[in-house]
């Protein structure tokens, strides 16, 4: 994103968030998928709705996203949760001082079908790096974006990753070929 469309991002969401809209629909899928005080990784966080909702119910958060100016939002509108600058494609997180892999990750709003094709095998594999190995990732985007979803499950797949459930929303819905959306719940394979 270029320094405009970061802008105009946050904006957005808190425009979005002023008016009243529900900005917390998938963070409260994987509220319902974590025990209290889990560790989450919220992998492409933007502004952080996703993890500042999760820290306020009780989860320890680690937002990483590559934008600086997408990470100074979610510091201000959501303090808590410890946010990184960081490419998800060289996510390193013991080189910043996190050690622990994570119970949980979650990567909503399109983060994967952003990634450049050439990054997308690396980026899950850098996630499955942060996982535990009894820990979920849950990833959401939608159809049409130059990401088929078969080769989102081959990708995944490669990436050391197993299917434990797919939807075609946030609210549950089970996914079927007809989809337009995916919320893959992988585990580690």
């Amino acid at each position: 994103m270029d320094l405009n469309q970061s802008d105009g991002c946050v904006e957005r969401f808190r425009t979005l968030a002023r008016e009243g809209n529900d900005l917390v629909g998938e963070a409260r899928l994987i509220d319902t998928m974590a025990s209290r005080g889990s560790r989450i990784l919220d992998a492409g966080c933007g502004p952080g709705r996703v993890g500042g909702y999760l820290a306020e119910v009780g989860h320890q958060v680690v937002g990483v996203d590559v934008d600086p100016i997408l990470i100074q939002a979610a510091e201000e509108d959501h303090p808590g949760p410890r946010w990184l600058v960081n490419d998800l494609a060289e996510l390193d997180l013991p080189a910043r001082g996190i050690d622990e892999p994570f119970d949980l990750i979650v990567s909503a709003g399109n983060v994967m079908a952003f990634l450049a094709p050439s990054t997308r095998v690396t980026v899950l594999e850098r996630l499955r790096a942060h996982l535990r190995d009894d820990g979920r990732a849950v990833i959401g985007f939608g159809a049409g974006r130059d990401y088929a979803f078969d080769e989102f499950f081959e990708n995944a797949a490669t990436a050391g990753f197993a299917q434990d459930l797919l939807l075609e929303s946030w609210d549950v819905r089970l996914f079927t070929e007809k989809s337009g959306f995916l919320v893959a719940v992988l585990r580690p394979a």
